[in-house]
């Protein structure tokens, strides 16, 4: 895997895909930097061989048009705050106006071009633009795992202009790396903990990940699913009635391939769905009619912690329980926990995924475990076992 280690950037202008698609408040400010920070040390490391950053990002949806609210000039002070660095701006990405600013540019300099999607070529993976761009650059970077599953110009086609002069940035290399510990590398026992509501969104993560795991811990509202199936009362839990063949067709292959498939015993049931409700512990083959499972029981707490402690390699994806709600956040917290002090005694955690990542945030899980993946649709890619054109276009000769 070539990164930027394997290059020398003195007098060199780096190309830099990044991932600075930031929330932005109502008065431009960005209001969670994460991204910038986790790009921050791709572009010191080019900054201190003596070469100079030009950085291509997207921001928002604005569908090839000029939108002043999502320029990025509202993010410029926030990435020069950042990087340690005063950002130059060009409100275009790519012709002579770029041109101009890139020529311009010397070594230690950092340009942040205008919004890559205010062209409508860029999220086409339009050839021409792609080849625009690359005029912008001596060696290309990608560092922009959130966008790596997308064929775009600045994360796909640009790569082809730069044969033998492309590479990852720090950021891309991890991402890679943490995703090969938990699907090829990691030391056993391997154990995936899959949540969220619904089987469907996980089918092809489970059929993918399968035969590279030994434990299975299945939690938050895809549960009901898989009681149900196997017989069991759900009351009004959260139920895709027309997957309950998948999901036993799930527990078979998981037999067959000898993983140990770990369901919520005991869940604590509510009579709405609201933080307010009156809430019981039930069975969770149990649950009262006009009742809600919306979080996992103490019992299998209990269970989730002795497997979770005897991993050695771990995937997060997905909550148990509705944790938004502080009612039937414990579940979710105690999983966090577990996961932190199997981490301290040298497994391997990997979190990834929306709602598993908000759950870390959240709830101060962040350091306490290995790595959090910053890309969502592209770490779910990478689970099932997709391909990701970012990341292929790098690695192709």
């Amino acid at each position: 895997m070539t990164t930027v280690d394997d290059f020398n950037f003195e007098n060199k202008k780096a190309l830099v895909r990044v991932d600075f698609n930031v929330p932005l408040d109502a008065e431009f400010n960005v209001t969670d930097s994460n991204r910038i920070e986790a790009a921050k040390p791709t572009i010191i490391k080019i900054l201190e061989d003596g070469g100079s950053a030009v950085l291509m990002s997207h921001l928002g949806r604005p569908k090839g048009e000029r939108k002043a609210a999502l320029s990025l000039s509202h993010i410029c002070d926030k990435v020069s705050e950042v990087i340690g660095v005063q950002v130059k701006f060009v409100d275009d990405c790519v012709g002579e106006k770029a041109e101009k600013a890139v020529a311009e540019l010397e070594s230690g300099e950092v340009l942040l071009l205008e919004n890559l999607r205010f062209c409508a070529e860029e999220e086409k993976g339009d050839k021409l633009f792609a080849e625009k761009l690359s005029h912008l650059g001596d060696i290309y970077v990608n560092d922009a795992f959130g966008t790596a599953h997308r064929a775009h110009a600045s994360t796909t086609i640009v790569a082809g202009f730069f044969p033998d002069k492309k590479c990852f940035g720090y950021l891309l290399a991890k991402e890679i790396k943490a995703i090969e510990k938990v699907m090829k590398t990691g030391e056993k026992p391997v154990t995936a903990i899959l949540g969220g509501a619904k089987v469907s969104s996980k089918i092809t993560i489970i059929e993918n990940i399968l035969s590279k795991i030994n434990h299975l811990i299945i939690g938050g509202g895809m549960t009901y699913t898989f009681i149900k199936a196997q017989g069991g009362k759900v009351g009004n839990s959260i139920c895709e009635d027309d997957k309950m063949d998948l999901a036993l067709t799930i527990l078979q292959k998981a037999k067959d391939l000898g993983v140990q498939v770990h369901l919520p015993v005991d869940v604590i049931a509510a009579d709405d769905f609201s933080n307010k409700a009156n809430t019981k512990i039930v069975a969770v083959d149990d649950i009262p009619d006009g009742w809600q499972g919306l979080d996992a029981g103490p019992k299998t707490l209990e269970n989730f912690r002795d497997v979770i402690h005897e991993s050695k390699t771990i995937l997060w994806n997905g909550p148990v329980g509705v944790f938004e709600m502080e009612s039937f956040a414990k579940g979710t917290i105690s999983v966090g926990n577990f996961i932190d002090e199997a981490t301290k005694n040298g497994a391997f955690s990997l979190v990834g995924g929306g709602d598993s990542v908000a759950a870390v945030k959240q709830f101060g899980f962040e350091d306490k475990v290995s790595y959090v993946s910053t890309g969502g649709g592209a770490m779910l890619e990478s689970l099932e076992g997709k391909s990701l054109p970012g990341i292929a276009a790098i690695l192709e000769a």
